[in-house]
């Protein structure tokens, strides 16, 4: 049962339970009836429900009690769960701090999901917590209409819950745009960055957070990691999202520790007293794995880089830019381990995948901008491709030669948003199509200036909206700079609608996309193995 918890419990259709194999918990009309009333002695649901890594046919579903009990789901079509058509169950134990997650598998298509959730005590069996009840829709097997939301960057600069100033306001407003789901392209937690009681905003204006005893240092232990996650789950905005939308997950750096990269070591001055990175990075990538519904993945565990179907007419491919990247010495110029962005494995995976993909768009959530210049994202400065740029110009190129059309890439990390064009004809490397980059967030956090941009790939900005003249970096959120990305695509003419949104749903700038021709280009698997 423990192997089966740590998988994340895949769930096949031989594993949906029938209204018999429950019936210690639920009676045969599929209404809780616990033995025992003594509220007080139920185990609870303590962080609220979430789902994600919809598709079409199937959806992750989430939730963590506050002893070792058994999770006991049932799914229905109707949020009177009149008619349930599967149950499942998952232990859940500390090994993993209470937390489970179910893959619900063999749903119809374009449907609404309800999803009910109670917790029942391994100790007293006869004892059931009260239910909660989430939602998802899965994705449409015909062209329908779809939307999305993407953005990063939860509680930075040291902005955590201040409930009088709203609490995670952007959640919120999220929420009023009914997405069919949400890309959180990392920083999802800011496990380096303690929260302290009080900031000072301006003379006699406060900052009042809500502090919790696992969120008051940098993150070292795996109980101090999970803490980043409980913290926020704290806010009631966050929560009543997680109910409604679910979650595409990719991680970045503040997951761990700033900037870190698999071969390096932990900062001096931090406020570490671990010293090994990779005891860090272990520990942070289990609770990012532990509190996120993410799907997962066989080939390889703990893998955050996937694609998600959404239909024919969306493919989203999650990158993970954090976990298998090299040194990058300023000096490299040519491709090898130091160089390394995504990876060799990961590279060929995408390009695979994208071959692979016939929905009419390829959204790409990469954790980092291309074109924007920093000593930790992918920009090298002006001139021809080096270091982290050089698998990013391969990837552009064999785009461009396997006749991969309709891309858009679409991330956060920069703390202001942006739209971003790229074209050859603008670029020192020339060898692609040109494209769109989509930059928001954060969703709660500091707010910065806009970035500089070099010019390897051709990037001209559009629009930019960040920190502006005489206003400091890590402007506190109350100032109304808080950003996400609202992309709507419309089910007849396929056209894909981008619009960047502020916390108080303002449309600050709009673009509509025509989609190209279908691929001409035949299908050619031997691109995809083609090397630097």
């Amino acid at each position: 049962m423990v192997d089966r918890m740590r998988a994340g419990a895949a769930l096949s259709r031989r594993r949906f339970l029938s209204c018999a194999s429950a019936a210690a918990a639920i009676a045969m009309d599929g209404v809780a009836r616990p033995y025992l009333s003594f509220a007080g002695d139920r185990p609870r649901i303590t962080h609220g429900l979430q789902s994600g890594d919809v598709s079409v046919d199937s959806g992750m579903v989430w939730a963590r009690a506050d002893r070792p009990a058994r999770m006991l789901v049932e799914v229905a079509t109707t949020e009177s769960f009149r008619h349930i058509r599967h149950r499942a169950y998952i232990d859940v134990l500390p090994e993993t701090d209470f937390t489970g997650k179910l893959l619900l598998e063999d749903l119809p298509a374009g449907q609404d999901i309800f999803y009910r959730v109670r917790f029942q005590d391994l100790s007293l069996p006869a004892i059931v917590g009260e239910p909660q009840v989430g939602r998802f829709r899965t994705a449409p097997a015909h062209r329908k209409n779809v939307s999305f939301i993407w953005s990063g960057d939860t509680a930075g600069g040291g902005y955590g819950i201040d409930r009088a100033r709203g609490g995670m306001r952007t959640y919120a407003t999220m929420l009023a745009n009914r997405p069919d789901f949400f890309i959180h392209c990392g920083d999802i937690v800011y496990a380096d960055e303690p929260i302290r009681r009080e900031l000072q905003l301006a003379p006699g204006e406060i900052w009042n957070n809500v502090v919790t005893e696992e969120k008051s240092k940098v993150a070292e232990t795996l109980a101090e990691f999970r803490g980043n996650y409980k913290y926020n789950l704290l806010d009631a905005n966050l929560r009543a999202f997680n109910v409604e939308v679910p979650i595409f997950a990719q991680w970045d750096d503040h997951e761990v520790t700033n900037d870190w990269i698999p071969g390096g070591k932990v900062r001096d001055g931090d406020g570490y007293r671990e010293r090994s990175l990779l005891n860090l990075i272990a520990r942070g990538s289990r609770a990012f794995h532990e509190f996120l519904p993410l799907r997962q993945q066989q080939a390889e565990a703990g893998r955050v880089y996937r694609k998600v179907s959404y239909g024919p007419l969306l493919d989203v491919f999650m990158l993970d830019m954090r976990s298998y990247r090299g040194a990058n010495a300023d000096d490299v110029t040519r491709y090898g381990p130091d160089a390394y962005l995504l990876g060799p494995a990961q590279l060929a995976w995408l390009k695979r995948e994208l071959l692979r993909s016939r929905a009419t768009w390829k959204v790409i959530a990469a954790d980092l901008p291309i074109g924007v210049f920093s000593h930790d994202a992918i920009a090298q400065g002006d001139g021809p491709a080096r270091g982290r740029e050089l698998e990013v110009a391969h990837l552009l190129s064999f785009m461009k030669h396997a006749g991969i059309v309709n891309t858009i890439w679409v991330t956060a990390d920069m703390h202001y948003t942006a739209a971003n064009h790229y074209d050859p004809n603008r670029a020192v490397f020339q060898d692609f199509d040109p494209f769109w980059e989509f930059v928001s967030g954060p969703i709660h956090a500091g707010t910065w200036a806009p970035g500089r941009l070099d010019n390897t790939f051709g990037p001209r900005v559009v629009f930019e909206m960040g920190c502006g003249k005489g206003q400091p970096d890590n402007l506190a959120p109350c100032f109304g700079l808080q950003f996400f990305g609202h992309v709507a695509i419309d089910g007849e003419t396929e056209v894909m609608t981008v619009t960047l949104k502020d916390v108080n749903d303002r449309a600050l700038w709009s673009k509509a996309i025509e989609p190209k021709c279908c691929n001409l280009v035949p299908l050619d698997m031997s691109l995809a193995a083609r090397t630097f």
